[in-house]
């Protein structure tokens, strides 16, 4: 079976150690590595220069696959987010890999909606709550969720059981960073002047204090670091912060529960789908509650921050690749 992932982004098959790969293209290229691996023919289609194959996959530039449609054969064409590449292989079964919201208005203003309502298109949503939001007028064949899966690095045998009272933000969006370092001077370096705060993926922003200001009050601001970096940090934390105010799905948090890190969040968004609350997370109502919350675990002698820590961990388990992989298997057959 010949199957293309089309993502249209600028990396290729040796960025895997690439500390600026994103979440899409990090998922893409172990997806169709594994596939690969068990034995199916892919091609792999992103924003490169060159043609690079490793057995049975195959990464080709864009301009290849669209100038010389002609030349190439699909059974499936997986594209995530984009589907303009439909019209060039008529004969393909088309997936949608949908990672990200559709608005209708934004479908239309980028000239996706036509390719979305012309094509018999099989849609994967990365959860249900995508797949509820996502509108009816799209006509989908079919609409399957499928969750995203934990990335090679996050797939352990054992975790640590000795943790430093950190507390940890690696979401790229700011919303609601803010209002946590408020909380966090207000409520929790008075009661806990051991714990730090470590926050990754955001620089920070120009409108606050100084970073001598925040580092009196063990706030830490890291920036992007790599995935083996946040990982061996994870791993020597005790819990994460995921607001989960517009998560389609939040990597994140299941590399966090990877590693050992229970989630404390509004349980917003996909969010709810994932966190179970008193297993591996928190679900709270609001910042106040999250501060008494995160007060009363950040005390919490050793043996019962290491039961939230195998909690989490087991969790994670269901979103291994290995696992997940298996539903893509059945839905290729």
């Amino acid at each position: 079976m010949k199957i293309l992932f089309f993502c249209p982004s600028k990396f290729d098959l040796n960025s895997q150690k690439n500390n600026s790969l994103g979440g899409v293209e990090a998922l893409n290229l172990a997806l169709s590595t594994i596939l690969a691996k068990k034995g199916y023919k892919i091609t792999l289609s992103t924003d490169c220069k060159n043609i690079t194959k490793k057995k049975n996959l195959i990464n080709l530039p864009i301009s290849e696959i669209i100038s010389k449609s002609k030349k190439y054969q699909f059974d499936y064409i997986i594209s995530s987010n984009e589907p303009s590449v439909y019209k060039y292989y008529n004969n393909s079964k088309k997936i949608f890999w949908m990672h990200n919201t559709l608005a209708l208005e934004k479908a239309v203003r980028k000239k996706k909606l036509f390719a979305l309502l012309r094509s018999k298109i099989t849609t994967i949503f990365v959860s249900k709550y995508l797949k509820n939001i996502t509108s009816k007028l799209y006509f989908f064949n079919k609409r399957i969720v499928i969750p995203n899966f934990l990335l090679p690095e996050y797939t352990k045998k054992k975790i640590n059981n000795h943790r430093n009272k950190n507390v940890i933000w690696s979401v790229q969006r700011k919303r609601g960073l803010k209002e946590t370092i408020e909380m966090w001077i207000k409520y929790i370096y008075p009661n806990n002047k051991n714990a730090k705060f470590f926050i990754f993926a955001v620089e920070k922003d120009k409108s606050l204090k100084s970073i001598k200001f925040y580092n009196k009050y063990n706030i830490f601001f890291f920036g992007r670091v790599s995935k083996k970096k946040l990982n061996n940090i994870y791993n020597k934390s005790s819990i994460t912060i995921c607001l989960g105010y517009d998560e389609t799905f939040c990597l994140n948090a299941i590399e966090a529960n990877a590693c050992g890190l229970p989630i404390i969040t509004f349980g917003k968004t996909a969010l709810n789908e994932i966190v179970k609350h008193n297993y591996n997370g928190f679900i709270v109502d609001n910042f106040k509650e999250m501060a008494i919350t995160l007060n009363k675990y950040l005390n919490l002698d050793n043996d019962q921050l290491n039961r939230y820590a195998y909690n989490s961990f087991n969790y994670s388990k269901k979103y291994t690749l290995n696992k997940i992989v298996n539903y893509w298997i059945k839905l290729l057959k």
